[in-house]
């Protein structure tokens, strides 16, 4: 066994008014690892794919916040809120998509972009089609591993998307977001030009 402790933020407001401390004081965690877990650990900081235990740690609790991972179902049942999420290859969502009239791809976009809406604002309790939380909306499909989403202005840029056709993302952005857009490139990253909101 292998021991690895951690300095966590101490919440006895009783000790810090003793001392007269302006700032929380650590407070010591100890965690028992196995040694093939903490080999690792140690393995993965050796090569530099992580800084550290406590950053590691952090970047763990995060993903399994924003996943929700605490409402998956073991083994193969993950939820996040009220959908259901599958880890899905690229290769295998662009099988679908090359399989679908390249003149339906738009109105795909759409009905997906409509449903991601629902999943969003009944999960998250966040409203899509209000453009002050659109930055909320993108950090969502960051997180679900869509590509990053960027406001610029009249425009709207996706870098690394996950699927690689426009017209997918130009119908899927009108379903999620309300507004209606133009294409102004074909090649990631891609850009759309907002024209309207459908709500003016």
């Amino acid at each position: 066994m292998s021991q690895v402790i951690l300095n966590m933020p101490m919440r006895n407001k009783e000790v810090n008014k003793s001392h007269n401390w302006g700032k929380a004081s650590a407070k010591r965690t100890t965690i028992i690892l196995d040694e093939e877990e903490r080999e690792f650990i140690d393995k993965l900081i050796r090569e530099g794919k992580e800084p550290g235990i406590k950053p590691l740690i952090s970047k763990m609790l995060d993903i399994y916040r924003s996943m929700m991972i605490y409402d998956w179902r073991f083994p193969g049942e993950y939820y996040c809120g009220i959908s259901r999420i599958a880890f899905l290859n690229v290769e295998l969502v662009n099988i679908l998509i090359q399989n679908i009239p390249k003149d339906k791809w738009w109105e795909i976009g759409r009905k997906m972009g409509e449903a991601v809406k629902v999943y969003i604002e009944a999960t998250l309790g966040i409203i899509a089609t209000d453009r002050e939380k659109w930055p909320e909306v993108f950090k969502r499909l960051r997180v679900q591993g869509f590509g990053d989403f960027y406001l610029k202005d009249k425009y709207i840029l996706i870098k690394a998307p996950f699927i690689g056709e426009p017209e997918v993302w130009g119908g899927f952005l009108e379903g999620l977001l309300g507004i209606e857009l133009d294409i102004k490139t074909f090649a990631a990253p891609f850009v759309f030009e907002i024209k309207t909101s459908k709500s003016q």
